[in-house]
């Protein structure tokens, strides 16, 4: 298992991204909402461009909030005394691992056998 410090250190992290990701949560609440589809207001292709920038949108939200999942469970697991260990095969991850991604909760090997 990490170290305490280090542990300390993807802790702040998870709070800082999670941070991070509900003001962008707020910002984009606007390009996510449904297009108006009264032609008379707008052109057929400004109308395509506003749909697929609505649906590109909704996907990134999706994202978010599939990342903020993850990182709620990682925080979890931090305050558990789980943290850094796979939740498949309880088996310790790597710290290269979770410097790249702190929410990580699978290890290399089970991440890959998942894919």
């Amino acid at each position: 298992m990490p170290a305490a410090k280090l542990i300390a250190k993807f802790k702040k992290r998870l709070i800082d991204q999670q941070a991070e990701l509900r003001e962008l949560e707020q910002t984009s609440d606007d390009a996510s909402k449904t297009v108006e589809l009264d032609q008379s207001r707008v052109g057929r292709l400004s109308r395509m461009d506003a749909l697929q920038g609505q649906a590109m949108s909704q996907e990134m939200k999706r994202r978010r909030q599939l990342e903020l999942k993850n990182i709620a469970a990682a925080l979890r697991r931090i305050e558990n005394d789980e943290y850094g260990f796979c939740v498949k095969c309880d088996e310790e991850i790597a710290t290269k691992r979770l410097e790249f991604d702190p929410a990580a909760a699978l290890c290399i090997e089970c991440a890959n056998k998942t894919e």
